[in-house]
């Protein structure tokens, strides 16, 4: 009987030491800034702004679209199936990222949750980061994969039969059995486009980081004008540095009256109203 309950302890301490540990995320903190203070009539950043951070009047392009069944059936389950073009690359960027909601700033339990669903430190091809707004935290995992931009110029995207291909073609198992087997490349046969939204990334430097302002022209709530959000943004692979930067980047765009005290909801917002 002795034997047996050490065997059995044995076994569960091995089964435990077999299991793989959490992911282990980068970060990128998000903070919005008030395009009335930053841009000017032309709805490009400000003199001031760019020269605070030290960046060129020079701007990268990137196109993106999301695509899903008008019922947001994928988005709704977490999931975000995304095509990007950024401007001087020939192909597209094909990402699937699946979000956890960050409660009470656990990173550890979103990421625990994340482990417990099949995304755990073995998944090489998979990326975890933490999205820390200005008071919500996201874990994403993202796999990123590739489509042709063969036939396709500048910053053209593909249309809808096109891009449903592209993701079928490429999706990961995870993403197409996440509720079922092939979910995903279902809803993705009958999906539509959510977007596209060409946004103008600038970069510069703050703090010693490399700092990234991004102005997203989005489809208005009416329907019938654009309104512009104008994202900052910094990575880092230290959860003690996003932090304490988060707080002081905060600080110094309120110094300068150019923070908008709101979380950066930029997918949604395009899911909302495309």
């Amino acid at each position: 009987m002795l034997f047996s309950l050490r065997f059995a302890a044995l076994v569960a301490v091995a089964a435990s030491v077999q299991a793989n540990p959490n992911m282990v995320p980068d970060y990128e903190v998000k903070l919005l800034l008030n395009p009335t203070a930053v841009l000017g009539s032309d709805n490009k950043l400000t003199s001031a702004v760019r020269t605070a951070f030290g960046m060129p009047t020079s701007v990268t392009k990137m196109n993106v679209q999301f695509l899903d069944k008008s019922s947001k059936e994928i988005y709704n389950a977490g999931w975000s199936p995304r095509i990007r073009k950024m401007e001087g690359a020939s192909d597209f960027e094909l990402t699937y990222k699946k979000r956890y909601n960050i409660t009470g700033g656990d990173i550890d339990a979103a990421l625990a949750t994340a482990n417990a669903e099949g995304f755990d430190a073995g998944d090489t091809g998979y990326d975890a980061q933490v999205e820390w707004g200005y008071t919500k935290q996201t874990l994403s995992i993202s796999r990123q994969k590739t489509g042709s931009g063969s036939g396709y110029s500048g910053m053209d995207l593909p249309g809808t039969s096109n891009s449903r291909d592209m993701l079928i073609d490429e999706a990961p198992d995870k993403f197409d059995d996440w509720l079922f087997n092939n979910w995903g490349t279902g809803a993705l046969a009958v999906a539509r486009i959510f977007g596209p939204v060409l946004a103008k990334r600038s970069v510069g430097s703050w703090s010693g980081l490399e700092l990234y302002i991004e102005v997203w022209p989005i489809r208005d709530a009416a329907g019938t004008g654009i309104e512009y959000v104008v994202e900052a943004s910094f990575k880092t692979g230290s959860r003690a540095t996003a932090s304490a930067k988060h707080d002081s980047l905060i600080a110094y765009l309120q110094g300068q009256g150019w923070f908008l005290a709101q979380d950066s909801l930029k997918t949604q917002l395009i899911m909302d109203r495309y």
